[in-house]
């Protein structure tokens, strides 16, 4: 389930805000002898003034550098939303606009494009940093020189030990022969069993019987089943 989405009061009342001092000023401009396209341009130059300042203003403390340029373009476009806003209050006759307000909304464009102009492409005040200076001179290296004034007497030779005559291994006796295992009897009719088995595996793959299948056929102990394969081989 999504989340409703409650209007934001502060947003609200920036809208309401935003849209009341733009009729104001396109009230102004228009009752100034602007006409056309011109009187709806005023407001959004005074309004893009004021964020322009405000944005200037906080990046310039953030930077910790002067912001008197800021602040003075933003009061410049405070008055000029304050000012219309008060003038069409009843305040001022819009049907008989002084001289004066005529020359201020008049020359309001270039006011405001010198106020971006400067907002936007004034220089920061970035310090360079200092760079170590790394040709620092350094003192030569002074070589020690060592004299010795007695020069050590070469040791006397020692005669090497006579050898000592190595001592003789002794022979080790060779390990006695495992007895081999007695012969092992098998009853005949084992045998016989036995020789039916071989028959039938050779008859069916063609080979021999080996001890060690004969032994798992029969069930018997290896020496057991070497013995009967001996006896049929």
């Amino acid at each position: 389930m999504r989340p409703i989405r409650r209007p934001d009061a502060v947003l609200v009342q920036a809208v309401i805000a935003g849209a009341l001092s733009f009729a104001h000023l396109h009230d102004l401009a228009a009752a100034a002898g602007q006409s056309g396209w011109k009187p709806w341009a005023y407001p959004v130059s005074v309004d893009l003034l004021l964020v322009a300042a405000w944005h200037r203003l906080r990046t310039s403390r953030a930077a910790g550098e002067p912001a008197r340029s800021a602040w003075t373009w933003f009061m410049v476009a405070l008055a000029a939303s304050l000012g219309a806003n008060v003038a069409t209050a009843g305040l001022l006759d819009l049907d008989h606009v002084p001289a004066w307000l005529r020359i201020l909304v008049a020359g309001w464009p270039a006011l405001a494009f010198l106020g971006g102009t400067l907002l936007v492409h004034s220089p920061g005040h970035s310090v360079a940093p200092v760079e170590p200076d790394t040709a620092t001179e350094q003192p030569p290296a002074v070589e020690a020189v060592i004299e010795r004034d007695d020069v050590a007497e070469p040791e006397p030779e020692i005669d090497a030990a006579p050898a000592l005559p190595s001592p003789e291994l002794e022979p080790v006796p060779e390990p006695a022969p495992e007895p081999e295992p007695a012969p092992v009897s098998v009853p005949p009719a084992l045998i016989a069993h036995a020789r039916k088995v071989a028959d039938d595996y050779r008859a069916r793959t063609g080979y021999p019987i080996d001890a060690d299948t004969l032994r798992a056929r029969l069930g018997v102990p290896p020496l057991m089943a070497n013995a009967i394969a001996a006896q049929l081989a």
